[in-house]
């Protein structure tokens, strides 16, 4: 049986019958997972979590169809997507996620809510106490974080130390001729999943469209002043080879780094747990760079 085969039919399939057919099973959670509402894999087994997730569906999509399938459920889950769903409403505290969402929304960025949906964010000169540092340059004084919105509370999955900036070595000798490439502040839809580097290879989020950035022409580690320049220039967010923290060596010409592989690897892991990446792996990230000073000014403590 399939989904097709209840519409414009009297069919009322209970969730037991659901259960003895295991192609209708895998159907439904194929769809539910891409609707966000269960957690991969479909293994055609309809048990009380699938069960749970259908109902919350049947719920959001008001299909006046409890406890049975049916062409009203049938037909909502062959049509709708996820963005269709209604979302709960964002329950905001002050809170260090819902101060970055907060300032996120302020500044007209996007903010995603849906379950397994991650926000990208790194904060420049920001400790992992979320106070603000010196921002000292050539250090891993930043933090990368991922935020997930869970019924309506935004909640960080986890965070690592990182670096925004290009370090010394790159600065003094820039691979552009317009100087070391600094992340201007800002929201991109820029990032893929793919490969990094060369000499020791490894998974990463690779740039796959435009990002803005300051050229560092004075070589003196600020933005203020520096020309700007679009393009693509392979600032990927990649790992830091392990670095000491004051250090960034050459780990970075400009990328948004994390400084340890093990971080990184944490990293990659999650957002890779993202149902748009899991629905399609060629999925493009957003990514958004804030300045510490600015969000603690706009959004204190």
């Amino acid at each position: 049986m399939k989904l097709q085969d209840f519409l414009g039919k009297e069919e009322k399939w209970g969730f037991e019958a659901i259960a003895d057919d295991s192609e209708l099973t895998r159907q439904i959670q194929i769809l539910l997972i891409g609707l966000g509402l269960l957690e991969p894999p479909a293994d055609g087994k309809f048990g009380p979590v699938s069960a749970a997730a259908l109902k919350k569906f049947q719920e959001l999509a008001k299909t006046e169809e409890a406890e049975f399938l049916g062409a009203v459920t049938a037909k909502k889950l062959i049509e709708t997507k996820a963005d269709d769903l209604p979302k709960p409403p964002l329950k905001l505290g002050n809170d260090i996620a819902s101060r970055i969402l907060k300032y996120m929304l302020a500044q007209d960025y996007q903010v995603f809510t849906g379950s397994k949906e991650y926000n990208i964010v790194y904060l420049e000169g920001i400790d992992g106490d979320w106070t603000l540092n010196s921002d000292t340059p050539n250090g891993f004084n930043d933090r990368r974080i991922v935020i997930e919105v869970v019924n309506g509370v935004p909640k960080i999955v986890d965070h690592w130390q990182a670096t925004t900036e290009p370090g010394k070595y790159y600065t003094f000798n820039p691979m552009n001729a317009a100087g070391a490439a600094r992340i201007k502040f800002g929201q991109y839809k820029a990032w893929a999943v793919g490969m990094h580097g060369n000499a020791e290879r490894h998974e990463a989020l690779v740039q796959v469209a435009p990002i803005t950035v300051h050229r560092d022409f004075n070589k003196d580690f600020q933005r203020t002043g520096d020309k700007l320049d679009t393009g693509l220039f392979l600032v990927n967010q990649h790992w830091g080879y392990d670095a000491p923290s004051n250090d960034i060596k050459n780990a970075s010409a400009g990328c948004l780094v994390g400084r340890m592989r093990q971080g990184h690897r944490e990293f990659m892991a999650i957002i890779k747990q993202d149902r748009r990446y899991v629905a399609n792996n060629n999925y493009v990230f957003y990514t958004t760079v804030i300045a510490g000073d600015d969000l603690l000014k706009k959004f204190p403590g």
